[in-house]
């Protein structure tokens, strides 16, 4: 299933959102520009490598991508939902709370791949923390989804549905990889897509702002 849109428009204008996919962006495009070899040492030295850890590739690995479909397919996920939840929490809160699922999704790749000496780099596990917050804020909210029944079908689908089955399957696929492999091989990181979606669910209720006499407060 692709999202496309969802139905609840945001009441702020998400600059913060904005400027995480354009430093997204403009990270890729250094990337680009790095020859093969280069970009092999850069990828180590700011991603996160379980095996040899450094705390602030934590933070470095969140704005690194390994494809077009990787970067594409997080910074749209990002464009979604990341405005509603940003609206919530406020401009500065919402920066404190995706980092803080960034670096606790990366954790989670550790500990469960402690042993590899491959970098995990990506904003899936940050993303999957908004994500996470999205599926406790807005229980109600529709999302307009690509489907493939028989053919493509547009139609709405309940965000709390669509999330939910979303984590079911990294949850499930981060048990397969566990099962299936010592833990040194690559793929996707999925081990740090739950991580992020459970601390996002978590962490929302700190963060998120106080709704007061139909308003909301920091």
């Amino acid at each position: 299933m692709i999202p496309l849109r969802d139905v609840i428009p945001s009441r702020t204008f998400p600059f913060v959102t904005i400027i995480i996919i354009v430093l997204n962006a403009l990270a890729w495009m250094l990337e680009l520009s790095l020859e093969p070899r280069g970009l092999e040492r850069f990828l180590f030295a700011y991603g996160v490598v379980p095996a040899d850890f450094h705390a602030p590739t934590l933070v470095t690995s969140m704005f690194l991508h390994g494809s077009w479909s990787h970067i594409l397919g997080n910074m749209w996920y990002l464009w979604i939902f990341g405005d509603n939840v940003e609206d919530r929490c406020g401009h500065g809160r919402f920066v404190a709370f995706y980092l803080m699922c960034g670096i606790a999704a990366a954790l989670g790749q550790v500990v469960m791949n402690s042993s590899s000496a491959l970098p995990t780099i990506g904003a899936s596990g940050a993303i999957a923390g908004v994500m996470g917050a999205y599926f406790i804020l807005y229980p109600q909210s529709r999302v307009l989804t690509l489907v493939p029944i028989f053919w493509f079908e547009i139609i709405e689908v309940p965000a709390i549905v669509l999330l939910g089955f979303w984590f079911l399957m990294q949850l499930f696929n981060a048990g397969a990889v566990a099962t299936a492999t010592s833990g040194t091989g690559g793929g996707v990181a999925f081990a740090a897509h739950v991580a992020g979606f459970l601390v996002g669910v978590g962490g929302v209720f700190v963060f998120r702002k106080r709704e007061l006499h139909g308003r909301w407060e920091a």
